[in-house]
């Protein structure tokens, strides 16, 4: 079995547990940790942990944050001066685009169910641009169900280093990864 088979399972491991619903937002949020490298493989495989939520009678809704800063620059009255000024960028990155992401993801929250996982597929190409810390908490009064961020690179003792790079940050959430299991 593969590595992301692996993670896929330890998954449907744990959405086959019966679900609380009052929990706070940290307890309904988990972070599937993989590393780096597997990106590809993970999104060639993404139906496994759709197939796993269903499987155990979950819905399931997806997000995909792979074009979110093109598509966020691409709306901007000044986006040909950014390329010119790079730095004006900067501010408006922490605030506009972190609440574009946020918005963007909380929209397919909305439409979810108590009992569906709503997945978050291309955290890495967040990095440079927005923390993946201040986007999740401004969903954190959204999820109802659960939310899955698809989170490559490392976490160890609840820090979580974006594609091994970032500096941690830590966060109370639910991890799912190759090396631990730790359901809650």
């Amino acid at each position: 079995m593969g590595r992301i088979e692996q993670l896929a399972k330890r998954f449907e491991d744990h959405v086959s547990l019966p679900w609380t619903q009052h929990l706070a937002a940290p307890e309904k949020t988990l972070f599937v940790v993989y590393p780096k490298e597997e990106e590809r493989r993970l999104r060639a495989k993404r139906d496994l942990f759709r197939q796993a939520a269903v499987r155990h009678g979950h819905g399931w809704h997806d997000v995909d944050l792979d074009s979110a800063f093109a598509d966020w620059m691409s709306a901007q009255d000044y986006a040909a001066d950014y390329f010119t000024f790079p730095e004006d960028i900067r501010q408006k990155l922490d605030t506009d685009f972190t609440a574009w992401v946020g918005d963007r993801i909380a929209k397919t929250l909305a439409r979810a169910e108590s009992n569906d996982v709503v997945g978050v597929f291309g955290v890495g190409t967040l990095f440079g641009f927005a923390r993946v810390s201040s986007v999740q908490k401004q969903l954190e009064g959204c999820v109802r169900g659960r939310i899955v961020f698809f989170f490559p690179g490392s976490h160890e003792k609840n820090v979580y280093h974006l594609l091994d790079a970032r500096d941690g940050w830590g966060y109370m959430a639910v991890p799912i990864t190759l090396h631990e299991v730790s359901y809650t």
